[in-house]
């Protein structure tokens, strides 16, 4: 018995041995075929509809026509290094770079999306992307976003960084609610930030200006808006005020254009499970 339990821990032992050589012979043949591989080609794929970056400018960052890549020993390229190259444009959020035994270099990208243009008061244009990081403009290609201009403090140092002022991130909260909405994502149409350093909004249907103030309580604030705009606005017509002051959480104010007189819709009269105002006297004139 102690004999046959040695013979089986020997075979057992040879056997690891032997994979294990095996497995060192492959591995060194492996590493001796790649020395030979050349590159032979380089894909790029760069996905969605957004063209800050293209083929031909992935090209001059890694040279890749110009005799840097195609035609080189696959072990002299460092593709770690590719990637860190492309990671450094301002318009790419991340780049992947692989090769295979055939010399095919595969380079995959994906681009920030901007889901915002800011104009400063300080003469200075940038993007801020879904993930509240500010990006510089392109000439290739201008995103169809929401604009906010006025009294902004935030500046930009043109390359990728964070929001650092406190209207910069009110405005991108807002945005970001407004985008992922497909009715304000519509009527929506630009952004304005007076003196006050409060949010207003500027409609695509009508010659009014939508005060929201900052972007708290943002689902009760467009909730409010939604039924004066159902209930108010078809008695009076579209028209008819200048001014539509959401920022206060349990009013609408309409100020009208007319003799500038005030009109307060108490959202208390407000069915919160519908967008129907329960008294036809709760639009009260002062």
């Amino acid at each position: 018995m102690f004999k046959k339990r040695i013979w089986q821990y020997l075979l057992i032992g040879f056997a690891w041995a032997v994979s294990l050589g095996g497995l060192i012979v492959l591995m060194s043949f492996i590493e001796t075929k790649k020395a030979e591989v050349l590159c032979k080609d380089v894909k790029v794929y760069i996905p969605g509809n957004q063209y800050f970056i293209d083929r031909d400018e992935v090209d001059d960052i890694l040279q890749i026509h110009s005799h840097a890549l195609i035609g080189h020993k696959m072990e002299r390229i460092n593709l770690h290094d590719l990637q860190n190259k492309l990671k450094a444009n301002p318009f790419i959020e991340y780049a992947k770079v692989y090769a295979d035994m055939d010399g095919i270099i595969t380079i995959e990208i994906s681009q920030r999306q901007p889901v915002l243009r800011v104009m400063n008061r300080f003469d200075q244009d940038f993007y801020v992307d879904q993930h509240g990081l500010k990006m510089p403009l392109s000439a290739n290609f201008t995103a169809r976003v929401l604009v906010a201009n006025g009294y902004i403090d935030e500046l930009f140092a043109n390359r990728v960084d964070t929001l650092h002022t406190a209207i910069a991130m009110e405005l991108f909260k807002t945005v970001d609610y407004i985008r992922k909405d497909s009715l304000w994502d519509a009527q929506i149409a630009q952004i304005y930030v007076n003196r006050e350093h409060e949010i207003e909004l500027i409609p695509r249907v009508g010659n009014n200006r939508i005060l929201l103030g900052n972007a708290d309580s943002l689902d009760v604030k467009f909730h409010n808006l939604l039924v004066f705009y159902k209930k108010a606005l078809p008695r009076v017509g579209w028209e008819a005020y200048k001014l539509i002051n959401i920022k206060y959480a349990n009013q609408v104010i309409g100020v009208k254009n007319e003799n500038i007189k005030k009109d307060s819709l108490s959202s208390k009269k407000v069915s919160r499970d519908s967008t129907a105002l329960k008294k036809d006297t709760s639009l009260i004139r002062k």
